[in-house]
């Protein structure tokens, strides 16, 4: 029986290798949005919210929108097989009291990762899973704690010598140049690299799925 087919609204090679490694290669396509735009618009709501509520929304928010910018893409697309579901996901660091996502240059990645030496954050990732057939939609989100170990200035120069920290959210990695920096973590290691597989498999189990339809075998 032919593997059902998975979508990932993502450029993230991380998370692609994570769905290849967990037997679900994805079909990629990715959402050309602006997520500035997005989370301003949604502004007025994600005030009212606790630092930790706001961090979660509007993960879940900018998953949601992934997703369903490419569900209602798919015809553009020409796929020769239609996915059976899209998945969105997106990630940011909250750390005393503070919610950052993507450095994009390296004086402010240098400024978060002298304040995240020695320091616990949480990356929060929120996933957008929509099953193609009926439209409907689910969101969840995962939240692990990163514990930092304290970070030389040589090391902080090296590791943006890289250009890892530079576009991911947090300015750090876990599965690359970053990962002999992460102490420990509690939590799901998998959401902090940027999909939670122990997440989706309940995900699509709610909309009627089994996380094995998708191993490629």
């Amino acid at each position: 029986m032919k593997a059902k087919s998975l979508l990932l609204a993502s450029a993230s090679p991380a998370r692609r290798t994570t769905l290849v490694n967990a037997g679900i290669p994805p079909i990629i396509a990715v959402a050309d949005l602006d997520e500035d735009i997005l989370l301003e618009q949604a502004q007025s709501d994600l005030t009212r919210l606790t630092v930790t509520e706001r961090a979660k929304r509007s993960v879940e928010l900018l998953a949601s929108a992934k997703a369903h910018h490419v569900f209602h893409s798919l015809n553009e697309l020409g796929l020769e097989r239609s996915p059976a579901v899209i998945v969105g996901c997106d990630s940011m660091l909250e750390m005393n009291g503070v919610i950052v996502g993507k450095p994009h240059t390296e004086q402010v990645a240098r400024e978060r990762l002298r304040s995240m030496s020695g320091n616990p954050g949480t990356l929060h990732t929120g996933h957008c899973v929509i099953d193609t057939a009926t439209g409907q939609a689910v969101t969840g989100v995962s939240s692990t704690v990163v514990h930092i170990g304290e970070l030389s200035e040589e090391e902080i120069d090296a590791y943006i010598g890289t250009g890892e920290p530079l576009h991911v959210a947090g300015s750090f990695t876990i599965d690359g140049f970053g990962g002999p920096f992460i102490e420990r973590i509690e939590g799901d290691h998998h959401g902090v690299v940027g999909i939670s597989l122990p997440l989706l498999r309940h995900m699509l189990a709610q909309l009627g799925h089994s996380i094995v339809e998708f191993w490629e075998r």
